[in-house]
C-alpha cells in the first residue's frame, strides 16, 4: 500500500515540477515578448494552437498548450530518466530545441529554424530551452522527494 502511495506522490511531484517549469519559462518569455525584446512573431505554443485549431486564439490558450507540452517532457525526465543531472536536463532541452527548429517552426509557417521570419529566431528559441533545462534540473533537485526517509 505504501509503495502505491509513494508512486502516486512521485507522479504528483513530476507533474508539479512540469507545471512549475512551464510557468517559470512562460513568465520570462511572455515578459520579453511584451517588452518587444523577442524577435518571435508570437509565442510558438500559441501559433501551434492556432494552426491545430485553425483560428486566431487568445494568449491563455497558447499557455495551456505550453503547459501541457512542458509538463509532458518534465514528467518524462523526472519519472523515466535514470540520471537526472544538469547535463542530462540540458541534453533534453537541446533535443527539444532542435525539434522546434526542424519540426515545429515549419509547421507554423516560419520555415526551418524560423529562417522565413528571421535568423534571430534561432538564438531566441534557444533561450526558453536553456531555461527549461535549468528550471527542470533545479526543481527536480531541490524540491522535496516526499515519502518517508529510513536512515
Amino acid at each position: 500500500m505504501k509503495d502505491m502511495q509513494n508512486e502516486g506522490r512521485g507522479w504528483f511531484r513530476a507533474i508539479g515540477i512540469g507545471v512549475g517549469v512551464a510557468l517559470l519559462t512562460a513568465a520570462v518569455m511572455v515578459s520579453l515578448l511584451k517588452a518587444g525584446v523577442s524577435p518571435l512573431p508570437k509565442p510558438p505554443s500559441l501559433a501551434f494552437a492556432e494552426v491545430i485549431l485553425g483560428r486566431s486564439l487568445p494568449l491563455p490558450v497558447g499557455l495551456l498548450f505550453h503547459v501541457s507540452y512542458v509538463t509532458f517532457w518534465s514528467v518524462v525526465f523526472v519519472r523515466y530518466f535514470p540520471r537526472r543531472s544538469l547535463s542530462t536536463a540540458f541534453a533534453l532541452a537541446f533535443v527539444l530545441w532542435v525539434a522546434i527548429l526542424i519540426v515545429f517552426f515549419p509547421i507554423l509557417g516560419w520555415g526551418i529554424a524560423g529562417l522565413q521570419v528571421s535568423a534571430k529566431l534561432i538564438p531566441a528559441s534557444l533561450l526558453p530551452h536553456v531555461l527549461f533545462g535549468l528550471f527542470l534540473w533545479a526543481l527536480d533537485r531541490y524540491l522535496p522527494k516526499g515519502g518517508r526517509r529510513y536512515d
